[in-house]
């Protein structure tokens, strides 16, 4: 009786000390990053009896079976999946919010009324040196501004290429990390401290992943994960221990898109699907650039072609180039601006094609559709500002929803000390007792 005592309560103490190292294991891992609360799940042991004790029941203690993570795979889910929306929200909206800034700070919009308000001013004495000079350099200045505009685009598009072919290669080591720990998992003995180390660390990778483009899982009993990339359809990405790879193209007007070991995939969430968003609205926002821009440069070289220069001569181009990115003044002096219509003899102040060049820059109103440009990139800017707030409040929703599930409560894990550790003497105190009666049975004997 001594020795089934003994060893129930040495049982019971190696029960109570694991589970005051797993407490302290939580407590040491409050603020560890993808750490998920471990429990301890104990079972009692019984064993039927001895030779001449058939059918009776042979106490036996209890035993640690297995530490058990506090993780519920709904709401992982659920931050993986709100987290990407969030992800592809914020990159999308930093693009846009550049391009509006590279529109309002560019000061385009004000060169091109200062450039009209210098042809009104010709108007007014088209033989003024001084006047004429005016218009040229308003018309560099225009030129300069259409330039840094463009160049300004250009930036924005390397900084979201740059950012997106970086998440690329970091999605590609996630996914051998991934492949890794499927391999370990195999390893890894069932309900161990190492396999829910392991466990985190395939959770907290899968989370990263769904930070740059959807992801769909597909887990197994052993704990490792199948993992594909991108939405309809989808592409294997991680598969056991094999990893694919995740490769970006830029296209000629500098979007992106993707494929999975050549395979094209489209992100679907994520940084990397924002990338691809702001990407496309800036090869939108370029283009009705550079065809206001030619349109311009069009209007008042053929303007210029019907008309005479100050000599005498055919007038002479003012502009060149088709894009913003290649708009010049190739015209350096004012006097070959062409202010009167052909057939008309130097020095004449007749202004009738300074006219027709005024009335068809007022039917193209490359100030309003300047202008209709900045009202749509910001209009665009403030939809998606109310978006990313409101996915910003649901990703939060959801990721406190899985702290309180499954993060380290310091409360309960005190309380959980004060249990295991009264188990754990008392445990101490019934060794003693078998000891205790040991020594009688011996004295008896005696």
């Amino acid at each position: 009786m001594a020795s089934d005592l003994l060893s129930i309560a040495v049982s019971g103490a190696r029960a109570a000390r694991g589970a005051l190292d797993v407490t302290a294991q939580n407590i040491a891992n409050a603020s560890s990053d993808g750490y998920v609360r471990r429990s301890l799940r104990i079972e009692e042991v019984s064993a039927s009896g001895g030779a001449g004790r058939i059918g009776d029941i042979s106490l036996s203690g209890s035993r640690i079976a297995e530490i058990r993570r506090n993780a519920d795979s709904f709401l992982q889910g659920e931050v993986r999946r709100t987290s990407g929306d969030l992800q592809r929200a914020n990159t999308e909206l930093k693009g846009l919010r550049n391009m509006e800034s590279a529109l309002e700070q560019s000061g385009v919009f004000s060169s091109i009324v200062e450039f009209e308000a210098a042809l009104q001013q010709l108007a007014g004495d088209p033989v003024d040196p001084s006047r004429r000079a005016a218009v040229i350099g308003e018309a560099t200045t225009l030129a300069s501004k259409f330039n840094i505009t463009a160049s300004s685009f250009d930036a924005v598009g390397e900084g979201l290429r740059f950012e997106a072919d970086a998440q690329v290669s970091e999605a590609n080591v996630i996914g051998g990390e991934l492949a890794r720990v499927n391999l370990r998992l195999t390893r890894a003995g069932a309900g161990s401290s190492d396999r829910a180390a392991l466990l985190d660390q395939r959770d907290q990778l899968l989370e990263r992943l769904s930070g740059f483009t959807s992801i769909t899982t597909n887990f197994e009993s052993d704990g490792t994960v199948a993992v594909a990339l991108g939405a309809n359809p989808t592409q294997s990405f991680v598969q056991g221990g094999t990893s694919q790879t995740l490769s970006s193209a830029v296209a000629a007007d500098g979007t992106l898109s993707f494929a999975v070991n050549g395979q094209p995939v489209s992100p679907g969430s994520g940084s990397l699907a924002g990338a691809s968003l702001a990407l496309t609205e800036l090869a939108s926002v370029r283009g009705r650039l550079d065809t206001i821009a030619a349109s311009l440069a069009d209007t008042v070289n053929n303007a210029q072609a019907a008309g005479v220069a100050l000599d005498g001569t055919q007038g002479q181009p003012i502009f060149s180039g088709t894009t913003a990115g290649t708009l010049t003044v190739v015209m350096t002096q004012g006097q070959g601006l062409a202010t009167a219509p052909t057939g008309a003899g130097a020095g004449s102040r007749d202004d009738s094609n300074l006219n027709a060049l005024r009335q068809s820059l007022a039917s193209l109103n490359p100030a309003q559709q300047l202008n209709g440009l900045l009202f749509d990139v910001s209009s665009k800017v403030a939809g998606r500002t109310v978006t990313q707030g409101a996915l910003d409040t649901i990703a939060s929703s959801a990721r406190i929803s899985l702290e309180q599930q499954s993060g380290v409560d310091l409360d309960t894990e005190a309380a959980n000390l004060i249990r295991f550790q009264q188990a754990f003497q008392a445990s101490g105190r019934a060794m003693q007792a078998a000891s205790d009666i040991f020594d009688t049975l011996l004295g008896i004997g005696r």
